[in-house]
C-alpha cells in the first residue's frame, strides 16, 4: 500500500528515518506543505523563504534521481495531507518528529484520522527522553548536557533508499515558483546566493569543508574576521543533514574544539527540551518579573523607534554591532559571537523587549529556528529559565577589539574600509568618525546606566 512521507524541516534523503522506514513498507509519496496559518506569527520570514524554495528545489532533483517525486501543497496541513491520503488510497503517514506547539497540535489531529507513524530523526537524543535522577525534565543546560554525553553514542545514522517505488498514479502538486517564495520586488537576495549553497549535497560539501577546522574551534569560533565557525545552522534548521550524520562525522577527533562543537549540537537538543516545557517560550518570558519591566516600547516610544530602526539597518554608531546587523541583511546569518554582542545592544543597550529581536532574526535569519531562537534570545535577555544575569552587559567596544573585529567590520562597513586599528572599534571615540557613518545612539556608560536602573525599578516595583 502506497506510503505518505511528511515532510517539514527533514529535507533529505540520508538518516531521515520517516523516508527509510515509509520505503520499506511500499511505494512512496513524499509531501511538503506550506502550511503559514498553523505558526501564526512564526511563519517563516523571508530569508528562510528563500531558503526554502531552494532546499525543496534541490530535494525534489534528488527524489527524480531515485524514481521519485515531491509532491508540493498548500493549504492548512492536516487537511491537505487527509486530502492526499483520500487521492493515494493511503491509509498510513510516516514523518519525524516535530517539536514547535504547532506542529504538535497538528500530530495530534492527524493521529485521529489516520495512522501516522512518528519517528525521531532531526536531533541526537529524543526530545524528552533525557531525564533528571527522578524522572524530571532539566531546566539547566549544564547537567543536561552531562547527562546527554552520558547516554552517547546517539543512534547509527540510516542510509538513503537507492530507489523508491512509486504509486500507480502520481497525485498533483503545486508549482514550487507560483508559491512566490524568492523576493522578486526588490530582489534583495543576491548577497545570500553568493554567500551559500543550499540542498542536501551542499551541506555534506559544507561539513567535509568544516572538518579541517573543528579541532581549533575551541580557539577561533569568537572571532568573525576569522570566520572559523561550521555555518552548518541553516542545512541543520532545514533538516538538509542531521545532527547524527555529523556527531559520527566528526567523533574521531578528541580535541577540545570538537567537544566544545558537540556542546553546541547538544545546546540545540536543549532547546528543544525547553519549548517542549514551555511552548510559548518565544513570546513569554519564563521569568515572570520580567513582565514588569520598563521597556521602551517602539509602538508608542518615537524615540525608541528610530533607535530600533537604526539597529534593524545597521547604523548604531557601535562599529561591531552594524556589521553584524548588515552581514545579516546580506546573507541571512550572523556570526554567533557578533549575534551575542547585537542582542546584547538592543536588550541592554537600547532597553527594547527580546521579542522584538526575536521577531527580526525571525524574519532575516535563514537559519531562523523557533526553539533555539527564542532560547537564546531570553539567555541573553536574563528572562529564560538558563539565562544570563541581565546586570552582565556586554560592552559592544571593547568586545570588538577583543576579538580582533577590524577585518570583520571593514567587510561588511564600507564607510570604515580604509581605517586601522584600533580606531575602526570605535572611530567616534577617536575622533576619526567619517562623514557618513553616524554618531552612536546612545553613549555606552550612560546605556549601562540606564539597564541598572531600569532593572532596580524592576525588582523595586
Amino acid at each position: 500500500m502506497t506510503q505518505i512521507v511528511w515532510l517539514r524541516r527533514d529535507l533529505r534523503l540520508a538518516d531521515n528515518p520517516a523516508l527509510y522506514h515509509a520505503a520499506k513498507a511500499g511505494p512512496v509519496v513524499a509531501v511538503y506543505v506550506l502550511d503559514d496559518e498553523a505558526p501564526k506569527h512564526h511563519a517563516y520570514g523571508g530569508a528562510s523563504r528563500w531558503w526554502l524554495h531552494h532546499s525543496l528545489s534541490s530535494l525534489a532533483q534528488s527524489l527524480e534521481a531515485r524514481g521519485s517525486k515531491l509532491i508540493l501543497r498548500r493549504g492548512d496541513a492536516v487537511e491537505e495531507l487527509t486530502k492526499l491520503a483520500a487521492e493515494v488510497g493511503a491509509s498510513t503517514i510516516h514523518a519525524n518528529c516535530h517539536y514547535e506547539p504547532w506542529w504538535l497540535n497538528a500530530e495530534r489531529k492527524l493521529g485521529k484520522s489516520l495512522d501516522l507513524q512518528l519517528h525521531h530523526g532531526n536531533y541526537l537524543m529524543v526530545p524528552g527522553s533525557i531525564t533528571t535522577g527522578t524522572g524530571g525534565q532539566y531546566k539547566i543546560y549544564t547537567p543536561f548536557s552531562r547527562a546527554v554525553r552520558a547516554e552517547f553514542p546517539p543512534r547509527d545514522e540510516l542510509p538513503a533508499p537507492e530507489r523508491l517505488d512509486a504509486p500507480t498514479n502520481w497525485p498533483a502538486s503545486a508549482d514550487l515558483a507560483a508559491w512566490n517564495l524568492l523576493p522578486t520586488t526588490p530582489d534583495w537576495s543576491g548577497g545570500m546566493g553568493e554567500f551559500w549553497q543550499v540542498g542536501e549535497d551542499a551541506a555534506h560539501a559544507r561539513l567535509a569543508a568544516w572538518e579541517a577546522d573543528v579541532d581549533t574551534y575551541d580557539d577561533k569560533r569568537n572571532l568573525p574576521s576569522v570566520d572559523k565557525v561550521s555555518r552548518l545552522s541553516p542545512h541543520l534548521h532545514f533538516g538538509e543533514i542531521s545532527p547524527i550524520q555529523i556527531w559520527h562525522a566528526l567523533k574521531g577527533h578528541k580535541s577540545k574544539g570538537w567537544d566544545t562543537y558537540e556542546g553546541e549540537l547538544i545546546w540545540r537538543d536543549y532547546s528543544q527540551n525547553a519549548i517542549l516545557q514551555f511552548p510559548a517560550y518565544a513570546s513569554k518570558n519564563y521569568r515572570e518579573d520580567f513582565d514588569r519591566f520598563p521597556w521602551r516600547d517602539p509602538a508608542t516610544d518615537e524615540a525608541a523607534a528610530r533607535d530600533l530602526k537604526a539597529w534593524q539597518q545597521g547604523r548604531t554608531g557601535y562599529p561591531i554591532v552594524d556589521a553584524g546587523m548588515r552581514q545579516l541583511w546580506q546573507t541571512g546569518w550572523m556570526h554567533n559571537r557578533v549575534r551575542m554582542i547585537t542582542a546584547s545592544f538592543l536588550i541592554k543597550h537600547l532597553l527594547i523587549d527580546w521579542r522584538l529581536g526575536e521577531q527580526w532574526f525571525w524574519d532575516t535569519l535563514c537559519d531562523a529556528d523557533y526553539a533555539s531562537n527564542a532560547t537564546n534570545w531570553q539567555w541573553t535577555a536574563g528572562t529564560g529559565v538558563d539565562s544570563n544575569m541581565f546586570s552582565r552587559i556586554m560592552a559592544p567596544l571593547s568586545q570588538s577589539e577583543k576579538f580582533d573585529a577590524a577585518r570583520y567590520i571593514r567587510t561588511y562597513v564600507p564607510e570604515l574600509a580604509r581605517m586601522e586599528e584600533p580606531y575602526i572599534h570605535d572611530p567616534e571615540e577617536f575622533g576619526r568618525r567619517p562623514a557618513g557613518y553616524p554618531r552612536k545612539i546612545v553613549p555606552h556608560k550612560a546605556a549601562r546606566e540606564r539597564a541598572l536602573a531600569a532593572l532596580k525599578a524592576m525588582k523595586d516595583g
